[in-house]
């Protein structure tokens, strides 16, 4: 099961029957209103009732979003949004579920919540503000903080590896990986289309600037002057080419990836070609995240269809049924190991 789906020329919704009344209170300049706002031109456009919708989220500056969108909504703890997820969409398969969370909610205290809900393959969607810092707590480090960055708790610099959140996706075996970039919204519109369309555990890496802690942590590839040589857009089938120019590509040299300058020794003949399905191509690709030698992925890393776990659940449960019957609550309470304390 899945949830409702309708014609989108049937469903006439606009982006403004997703805006609330009340006011978006994030800093000036964030980068999470660029990404609200793709959400909510996104979503019409899916042919899903929105009352069907619900947004999930723990804590952090992040985690406001439910409270930005004219849905259903689930304000949770620190951490324990994709728990919280999981049991919406189990008790109502029909509706489509969004977990927003960040580096510090979704990769420190939630971390365990986010790797089981991937490798379960629980048909919802989790999109992760990645800033690589603690925002709403005022800026100490985070897990996906680079090291050597000096921040409020680690002032001569951190000394702990940052984690690569859609690494770590790739090895809870999620069915599908995207990254985007806050200002790009071709980007982030596309990676929500696919999200939102995929039978299974999505996951959206956004990397979004927090201007006030960690403020340029993304230059090269905010700036549209210095993205083209710095990121790389892949898309299923197509050869890896990047530059401003589209000069550059990506090839295969001694087991890693190798940026080469077209024309002369090197055409589009001699490239990768990206493929959604190919777990070898998207380690490659999520390889080349911290390599200066080589440009940032974007796009959709990973895209495979898998078995879900509430689609499994939901044909045990009508298959025991079948064979056991409905069955009543106060049977329950009195089967297996019962016994009276008097």
């Amino acid at each position: 099961m899945s949830e409702t789906v309708i014609n989108p020329e049937e469903l006439v919704l606009t982006r403004k029957d997703f805006v609330p009344g009340n006011e978006v209170r994030w800093c000036p300049g964030c980068g999470d209103y660029s990404v609200l706002a793709n959400m909510q031109k996104t979503l019409p456009l899916m042919g899903v009732p929105k009352e069907n919708y619900t947004f999930v989220s723990g804590i952090g500056c992040s985690s406001r979003f439910p409270y930005y969108m004219d849905t259903y909504g689930f304000h949770g703890i620190h951490g324990r949004a994709p728990a919280i997820a999981s049991g919406i969409k189990l008790a109502n398969p029909n509706l489509a579920v969004w977990v927003i969370t960040g580096d510090g909610d979704g990769f420190s205290i939630g971390g365990n919540h986010m790797i089981h809900v991937l490798r379960r393959n629980i048909d919802l969607n989790i999109m992760l503000f990645n800033n690589r810092i603690y925002g709403l707590t005022k800026g100490q480090y985070s897990p996906t903080s680079m090291l050597g960055m000096k921040t409020k708790s680690s002032p001569f610099g951190s000394v702990d590896r940052p984690f690569n959140p859609s690494a770590v996706a790739q090895g809870a075996n999620a069915t599908f990986i995207a990254r985007a970039l806050d200002v790009d919204a071709k980007g982030l519109q596309e990676s929500i289309k696919r999200a939102q369309d995929h039978k299974g555990a999505s996951f959206i890496e956004v990397y979004q600037n927090c201007l006030i802690f960690n403020d340029g942590e993304f230059e090269d590839l905010e700036n549209r002057g210095t993205r083209p040589d710095f990121a790389l857009f892949v898309t299923h089938g197509e050869p890896m080419i990047f530059g401003k120019d589209m000069d550059k590509g990506i090839i295969m040299k001694d087991n890693h990836p190798k940026v080469v300058a077209l024309g002369g020794d090197w055409t589009e003949k001699d490239l990768l070609h990206h493929d959604e399905t190919n777990p070898i191509i998207t380690n490659l690709l999520l390889e080349m995240t911290f390599d200066d030698n080589n440009p940032t992925p974007f796009g959709i890393l990973r895209a495979v269809e898998e078995p879900t776990y509430d689609g499994l659940l939901v044909s045990q449960i009508e298959e025991v049924t079948k064979i056991q019957g409905e069955g009543t609550l106060e049977d329950l309470f009195n089967s297996g190991d019962v016994w009276e304390v008097k």
